[in-house]
């Protein structure tokens, strides 16, 4: 019989939410990283997930749960879950070393009979073409055979008090049949439904397409924001107006730019994969281009604002409000706030921010100064852009006060200081 139940490989946003409910439905749990100081945190009690508290933390701790790095604990795991990160290059191609590093690790103390899913998002193909080679090699065992193989793409959305890993459905596809059985009884041990799909390259997708259909209707209407400022339309109106239909729409809201690993990164495996075959995926693409260029166009807008009120962007006091890429978390992933801010300071800018969830920001290394109190922050600044609504923002008080604000999230009322993107 196996040391523990469940070994999950990287002790992220994806793998502790795993760990947690894994650990609550009274699995024996062991978390593996590569970075000692997220270990010494979790031994510690000290939680640096959003969606994990300390006291949650501590329950996992009393029920069993271990934080190491110690490697050797895959091989006294019934079940290994690969949850680490997949970004992107500098040239936009995807990054697999972090998963290449974990399967081998894997692959050096693979046991027969262990399942071994990979959730890190990716391309199509990479569990059967990448994942399962090298652990078939390096164990000289055999997927679907010796062991079973699976992918289960993550759905963590953090902050999201309705929805967390146990009643968000689990999509599990297996390298062969009896993978799948495997690991669909596995996730029903601690999530309340578990889709089957036929392999692991319709599991892969699915992700990818889930992330793919926001980026391209953020995209819309992102650009139908910078069109309709032309027209003299007021989007946000038409937008909750189409959102009283109750079929064939979904809202989807304009904002900054788009954030988290998910949205600026996920469509550009899908279109990885599509480039290969020897064209491009044109949805993605042009999604991409308009959704990287909001960062800019929230910047001129800003601009047009302080022209009307004969100051330069060159030595006026901006205020950035939120710089996270979520509201009321503290995750600054892919954050539109940084080319936000690194446009501001090369039009010379004295730049400053509010953040409850930020204690410090730097942008390409160079800090921001953090303002502690709201309300004289936005009366000191030339003008105020709300990037995120944290709800914690007295946003009644920042429209009365502010000098001049752009509001970027449609949450303020229209008048002669403040503007709606």
């Amino acid at each position: 019989m196996s040391t523990y139940d469940l070994a999950v490989i990287g002790l992220g946003y994806v793998g502790m939410p795993l760990a947690k409910e894994a650990t609550g439905a009274g699995l024996r749990v062991v978390g593996l990283d590569v970075d000692p100081r997220k270990v010494d945190a979790l031994t510690a009690g000290r939680s640096y997930i959003d969606d994990l508290s300390d006291a949650d933390l501590d329950s996992m701790l009393v029920n069993g749960f271990t934080a190491t790095l110690d490697q050797s604990v895959l091989a006294d795991s019934a079940a290994i879950v690969i949850c680490v990160p997949t970004p992107l290059d500098e040239d936009h191609r995807p990054d697999l070393s972090a998963v290449r590093g974990a399967v081998a690790s894997v692959g050096r103390h693979l046991q027969r009979g262990t399942l071994v899913v990979l959730e890190s998002t990716t391309y199509p193909g990479t569990t059967d073409e990448v994942v399962r080679p090298v652990l078939d090699e390096a164990s000289g065992l055999v997927a679907g055979t010796d062991y079973h193989l699976a992918f289960s793409p993550e759905r963590i959305d953090p902050g999201n008090a309705k929805y967390g890993l146990r009643n968000t459905p689990k999509v599990v596809g297996g390298y062969t049949e009896a993978c799948r059985d495997r690991a669909a009884a596995f996730y029903a041990r601690f999530i309340e439904q578990v889709v089957t799909v036929s392999g692991t390259r319709e599991a892969e997708m699915a992700k990818l397409l889930e992330n793919t259909y926001r980026h391209v209707n953020i995209a819309l209407v992102n650009e139908m924001a910078i069109f309709c400022d032309e027209l003299g339309v007021d989007l946000w109106e038409a937008i909750e107006a189409a959102a009283t239909k109750p079929f064939g729409f979904q809202k989807f809201l304009p904002g900054p730019g788009v954030g988290g690993h998910c949205i600026p990164v996920d469509p550009s495996y899908l279109s990885y994969s599509v480039r290969k075959l020897g064209y491009p995926f044109r949805f993605v693409e042009l999604a991409q281009e308009i959704n990287e260029r909001m960062p800019a166009y929230v910047v001129a807008r800003v601009q047009r604002l302080l022209n009307r009120a004969r100051k330069p962007v060159n030595g006026s006091k901006v205020l950035l409000l939120g710089v996270t890429y979520k509201p009321d978390i503290a995750d600054e992933r892919e954050t539109p706030a940084v080319p936000v801010a690194r446009a501001f300071r090369e039009f010379g800018a004295e730049l400053s921010f509010v953040d409850p969830y930020v204690k410090e920001w730097s942008v390409d290394g160079t800090p921001v100064p953090r303002e502690e109190d709201l309300r004289q922050a936005v009366e000191r600044a030339d003008v105020t852009v709300l990037l995120q609504q944290h709800s914690v923002f007295d946003l009644e008080m920042v429209e009365k006060h502010a000098v001049l604000l752009l509001d970027t999230r449609g949450v303020l009322s229209e008048g002669e200081r403040v503007e709606r993107l």
